[in-house]
């Protein structure tokens, strides 16, 4: 029961970019087009689960261990800059168009303070290696789901009326407060 707890926190309740506000970067940046969105949703839910499974046990079995629990972030950080290495290899072999579609934001995810955030937090909350991976995998969810979302209204608002004055970013930050607005209404469901 716990894990259904944990993942209906991580997606709806608590979501990671509209509750938390970690990951607004990536959230603003590549949400114009759906296909990119579900690409940096991919990308982010695999370096999230794989960079909280290892950092976890780093915590543990290092860190913990030799009592240098001061190296924690940096640790960390330099987990996840190896790991968004790899997707970024792989990417460019696998998906040339998605590689290229995400352009700068794929080298950000290192610096995306979502992917850190739920690492130290799977930390901070005491969970289990397996709390720590339903976690990390349903607060990847929740990112995806909200970037899509937010991806889906501004791919549309290209066929509104919209004020010269609001087109652009203005227009994405009200829609983004907005969807913000429409998340809080699962307060209180856990």
């Amino acid at each position: 029961m716990s894990y259904i707890i944990i993942f209906i926190a991580a997606v709806f309740v608590n979501n990671i970019v509209l509750s938390q506000f970690l990951g607004i970067c990536p959230f603003l940046g590549v949400s114009k087009k759906i296909n990119t969105a579900l690409g940096m949703s991919g990308a982010v839910a695999f370096v999230m689960t794989i960079s909280t499974i290892i950092t976890y046990l780093l915590q543990k079995y290092v860190l913990e261990q030799f009592d240098i629990l001061f190296l924690q972030t940096i640790v960390f950080i330099l987990i996840i800059s190896a790991l968004v290495q790899l997707v970024e290899i792989i990417l460019k072999k696998v998906s040339p168009p998605l590689y290229q579609a995400l352009g700068v934001f794929l080298p950000l995810i290192t610096t995306n303070c979502t992917i850190l955030g739920v690492a130290i937090m799977t930390i901070q909350k005491d969970y289990t290696l397996l709390e720590g991976v339903v976690f990390a995998i349903s607060t990847a969810l929740g990112f995806g789901l909200a970037l899509v979302i937010f991806a889906g209204i501004r791919e549309q608002l290209v066929f509104a009326k919209i004020p010269k004055a609001m087109q652009g970013a203005p227009i994405a930050l009200l829609v983004a407060g907005l969807l913000a607005m429409a998340f809080m209404g699962f307060t209180g469901i856990v």
